[in-house]
């Protein structure tokens, strides 16, 4: 709580002293917003890769289909009589030009407003006192598709629930390596 208070009172001092030199509300919100631009966005995972070793990345193409359909039925004791009609629109997004050079779990994440997030972790180390090789440990890795995200500068903290009733949540920080923007 003391956090968010403070973080209001920051930016209401901020507001103040653009105002203050004449500079209009609006430039002040351009200006003040950015530094504390963190969002929480619901993500779909449309690909997902791990290995080890170094390896090329590529963005992939998707597709997405939506159908509606509607049925209207009359009839008697002994007959019915249906029609019906269905709409279907669809997206197709072909694969990006270019390429991430990385290694450990590689995600590209749909963002909300049609971009794709691509976000990479590399084994943490752990210490266990087994020797570099034996002091790292995997990044977690969501098992579902439709995932929370955490976005705050050029790291990407997924979370997603691993229990039935959707309490228990797992999350892991990745780094951002790119947002490409909606085709």
């Amino acid at each position: 709580m003391l956090r968010k208070l403070t973080s209001v009172a920051l930016i209401c001092a901020v507001f103040a002293s653009f105002a203050l030199e004449g500079v209009p509300l609006v430039v002040s919100l351009l200006v003040a917003l950015p530094a504390f631009a963190g969002e929480t966005l619901n993500v779909t995972i449309i690909d997902r890769q791990n290995h080890e070793s170094h390896y090329t990345y590529f963005v992939p193409g998707y597709a997405t289909a939506y159908a509606n359909t509607n049925v209207n039925c009359f009839g008697t004791d002994a007959t019915v009589n249906c029609s019906g009609s269905t709409r279907m629109t669809g997206t197709t997004v072909p694969p990006r030009y270019g390429s991430f050079d990385v290694q450990g779990a590689t995600f590209s994440l749909q963002l909300p407003d049609g971009r794709v997030a691509v976000v990479n972790c590399e084994s943490k180390f752990k210490e266990r006192f087994a020797g570099p090789a034996g002091n790292r440990r995997s990044c977690r890795m969501p098992l579902v598709n439709h995932i929370v995200v955490e976005f705050n500068g050029n790291k990407a903290k997924l979370k997603w629930p691993v229990s039935i009733d959707g309490k228990k949540i797992e999350s892991e920080t990745y780094k951002i390596l790119g947002v490409l923007d909606k085709k």
